[in-house]
């Protein structure tokens, strides 16, 4: 059963997906999300995208009515109040995180990650709240610690909930950072010859066991998340699982590597709302 799942991913190989990743080779950012786009929409045309900010779960009406009511009450909360006093606590220097951020923290968390320029490389949030940080005097959180920066950064992305994805690619240096995340996104890894783009492009809503796999657009609006219950994923933490699952090596998150694939990836879910803090399975 095992092989014929994974045969029936590669067998997705061939097809759109990978015709996708030669054909905007050199395009734009906006015309690769577009073309994103116009692949799941003609897949799947029942399916609204703006639904896609729910992944998966665009796919199984039950599902999303589970989710809905585990919604209504979160068992997560108290993880969202530990980030908001987090949040709000002083630095020993007097000063917030509030005070060394753009408005104030709010509204921003769409626009991460971004390139920049005078650093020459991306930035995601939790760089940027780690710099925050440092800049007053504390210690950088382990970029990976999902009790610490995992719990801050939930709380601050509610600050933007509802916020249109706004992820920027202007320049050279820039588009090459794109353009080397998308490389990881459609290059093929590990022992199981997989690349993200198996899963998330070509076998999007197709069942890998008892789950539904998940489209890229939408993706990276809500993370991170809280898997069920009360267990906080972030976005990297979530790359390095996926190239462990195909039987890789996954680059240490907060490298070049993977702060690019957050860039690119991020991109293809531009103009679509934040859903801050929300629950997956």
């Amino acid at each position: 059963m095992k092989q014929q799942i994974i045969m029936r991913l590669l067998t997705g190989i061939a097809g759109l997906g990978i015709a996708l990743g030669a054909a905007t080779a050199h395009a734009t950012p906006e015309s690769d999300r577009q073309a994103f786009i116009k692949y799941y929409t003609s897949k799947y045309p029942n399916i609204k995208l703006e639904d896609y900010v729910y992944g998966a779960l665009a796919f199984d009406e039950d599902s999303k009515a589970q989710y809905d009511a585990i919604m209504e009450f979160p068992p997560f909360e108290s993880d969202i109040d530990a980030g908001r006093k987090m949040w709000e606590t002083p630095f020993k220097n007097g000063k917030t995180y509030a005070s060394c951020l753009p408005g104030g923290g709010q509204q921003i968390a769409g626009n991460y990650p971004m390139f920049d320029e005078a650093k020459g490389k991306v930035v995601t949030l939790n760089d940027a709240i780690n710099d925050c940080r440092v800049a007053n005097g504390e210690e950088a959180f382990k970029i990976n610690d999902a009790k610490t920066l995992g719990k801050l950064t939930a709380y601050m992305r509610t600050l933007s909930d509802g916020m249109m994805m706004n992820i920027k690619v202007q320049g050279p240096k820039a588009t090459a950072a794109y353009e080397d995340g998308k490389k990881t996104f459609f290059s093929r890894k590990g022992q199981l010859n997989f690349a993200c783009s198996s899963c998330h492009v070509q076998n999007a809503g197709v069942r890998l066991r008892s789950e539904l796999i998940s489209p890229a657009v939408g993706h990276a609006v809500h993370w991170p998340v809280f898997r069920g219950g009360d267990n906080l994923v972030m976005l990297q933490n979530r790359y390095t699982g996926c190239f462990k699952q195909v039987r890789a090596v996954p680059p240490a998150e907060g490298s070049v590597t993977m702060n690019n694939l957050e860039y690119f990836h991020s991109s293809l879910s531009n103009g679509l709302p934040m859903k801050a803090s929300v629950f997956r399975k």
